[in-house]
């Protein structure tokens, strides 16, 4: 896939802190609406490639697009978040003292501000847009309850539709459903798999039975680079991805 044909594009990017090489010759394509899970044993370089594509870590070589021709090693992450890459943390991080709702109409204004929008008056269309959020989210019935209520799981839901509140073309998730129950690890991949209808997305996960409910293609790292790609069974049935990651 040449890199016009892309949404998502790394090719040779390796990065160094103190010695250590994090990101080693990493090539990476992600293809317009896709959602791709990535996997790897700690250490592997799965965060480093996020602060990549986020602006946060700048790459001492290799070549990272955006839309095929948005060079994203020339822009810092306020920039990058303008262009449409919304990244959730592992830790949640919403505004506990608020509402729901309010989370998420503070996330719809965004960069525009935020006192004002506790007190514009609710335009239909933004009504509109916070309810449609809410229902994603699966928290419509708790739209008036204050964040710091909301179950673990709840509240990386909130934090999701915190970031669709901003309209990115592409979601990067890390380990979604740590410290989640089976039954909301469950629903988080029903949600992201219908996120993924009109987003592009990438989950790093380290629980196999979730990105085996994403069903989508597998990226494995190993020392910041791509060890084995393809389908879950073909990655997990690779010898090499059991000696380093799945074997442990």
């Amino acid at each position: 896939m040449s890199r016009h044909d892309t949404l998502l594009y790394l090719d040779g990017v390796s990065v160094s802190f103190d010695g250590f090489r994090a990101i080693n010759n990493l090539s990476f394509v992600l293809a317009e609406g896709e959602m791709r899970a990535i996997i790897g044993p700690n250490g592997a370089g799965k965060t480093t490639m996020m602060d990549i594509i986020t602006g946060k870590t700048r790459p001492d070589e290799g070549e990272v697009y955006f839309k095929g021709k948005i060079d994203l090693t020339t822009h810092d992450e306020a920039d990058i978040a303008m262009l449409g890459i919304g990244r959730k943390f592992q830790k949640p991080t919403v505004f506990e003292s608020h509402t729901v709702e309010d989370n998420i109409a503070l996330a719809l204004a965004g960069a525009r501000g935020v006192l004002p929008t506790l007190f514009r008056a609710a335009t239909q269309k933004r009504e509109n847009g916070i309810k449609a959020i809410l229902d994603k989210i699966r928290l419509s019935h708790l739209r008036d309850s204050l964040a710091a209520n909301l179950s673990h799981g709840q509240k990386q839901w909130l934090e999701i539709g915190m970031l669709l509140a901003q309209d990115p073309k592409l979601l990067l998730v890390d380990e979604p459903v740590a410290g989640m129950t089976d039954a909301e690890t469950e629903e988080t991949a029903r949600l992201l798999r219908e996120i993924a209808e009109d987003h592009s997305v990438v989950v790093v996960e380290h629980d196999m039975g979730f990105v085996r409910d994403l069903g989508v293609k597998v990226t494995c790292l190993h020392e910041g680079s791509v060890l084995s790609e393809g389908s879950l069974d073909h990655v997990s049935s690779d010898q090499r991805v059991i000696e380093v990651y799945l074997g442990r």
